[in-house]
């Protein structure tokens, strides 16, 4: 074999292997080179989720978070806020307070002028009583009746001016709590508990009474 030959098939040889190494091998240097990257990559992700880093900063990228101190003019705001808070919070435990006080003074001053009222009407309804016997009197002095009439009207108008009413009684059945029973009468031709005498009218000033009426019950 000549010498030519020879060199022609070790060229050929030396292709064939190029050939081989480049068809079924991989770029060394930059398969390399991405790992590389990639486990950089790696350890910066890990890293960042182990110290926060992970987080989105003020500008919009991702790193590390970091937290601006407020200011003193923040602080002052801040204070003054709360100090607001809590004014206005006792400003309005304040209002309620002063609501309730002023319900509870008014309700007392409403029974108390209640009260005193009921105490005055009281302390006139023996004048009543004593006009009452005087006009049940027979007496030929038209003009002496006509007068104790005028007096027991006008007596009777001022009582339903200031708000107090006659019990009613005669023909009613009996109420323990308006009348006050001092007699009692069998009778077939009344009712059972049926008040067939009145001795003394009672009064009420609204519901309250202020002088319970004195009745003789049938049955």
């Amino acid at each position: 074999m000549s010498e030519e030959t020879l060199k022609e098939e070790k060229k050929e040889e030396q292709e064939a292997t190029a050939e081989a190494a480049t068809s079924g091998k991989p770029d060394t240097a930059a398969d390399d080179a991405e790992t590389i990257a990639e486990t950089a990559q790696t350890d910066t992700t890990s890293e960042s989720t182990e110290d926060g880093s992970g987080d989105i900063r003020e500008d919009g990228k991702k790193g590390k978070r970091r937290f601006r101190k407020p200011s003193k003019e923040e602080e002052k705001i801040e204070a003054l806020e709360k100090e607001q808070a809590v004014l206005n919070d006792r400003y309005l435990r304040l209002c309620a307070e002063y609501d309730n006080f002023r319900k509870r003074s008014q309700k007392e001053k409403d029974a108390l002028y209640g009260d005193i009222k009921a105490n005055t009407v009281s302390a006139f309804l023996p004048v009543y009583d004593n006009l009452e016997r005087a006009l049940k009197q027979g007496t030929e002095d038209e003009a002496y009746r006509k007068g104790v009439e005028m007096i027991m009207t006008q007596f009777c108008s001022t009582l339903e001016k200031l708000g107090v009413t006659p019990i009613e009684c005669l023909g009613e059945k009996f109420d323990p709590t308006l009348h006050n029973a001092v007699m009692h009468v069998d009778d077939e031709e009344k009712g059972e508990n049926e008040i067939v005498e009145v001795f003394q009218k009672g009064f009420k000033l609204g519901d309250k009474v202020i002088r319970f009426a004195m009745v003789k019950v049938a049955n």
